[in-house]
């Protein structure tokens, strides 16, 4: 019986001392004149880097009720983040090339 103790109370404070899972930061490159995914699977707390390895300048932006963004015009070699604060689907396109857009699937 005191085995066992000692064996949850170690697994408690294990645990407690790992804490909850890091966000991670999801990266998706715009090369050619698309996204690097079609559709990124995320989770909520995640950030998403949207890295222009393209020769143009890319605009991306989202009209989701779940994350409206614009991040503007940014040029080759430059990148830009969104964090992801709430569990949906963020449609994403470029303002500048109509025709590039994504989708992310964002989870609890």
């Amino acid at each position: 019986m005191r085995k066992f103790i000692v064996i949850t109370l170690a697994t408690a404070a294990f645990i407690a001392i790992a804490g909850p899972a890091a966000a991670a930061d999801h990266v998706v490159s715009q090369k050619d004149g698309a996204f690097s995914v079609g559709t990124l699977q995320a989770k909520s707390g995640d950030e998403v880097t949207f890295k222009n390895e393209d020769k143009v300048f890319h605009n991306v932006f989202s009209l989701s009720k779940i994350l409206p963004f614009d991040l503007g015009a940014y040029g080759p070699g430059q990148a830009k983040k969104v964090k992801l604060d709430q569990p949906g689907k963020i449609q994403v396109e470029c303002a500048i090339h109509p025709s590039m857009t994504m989708v992310i699937d964002v989870s609890r």
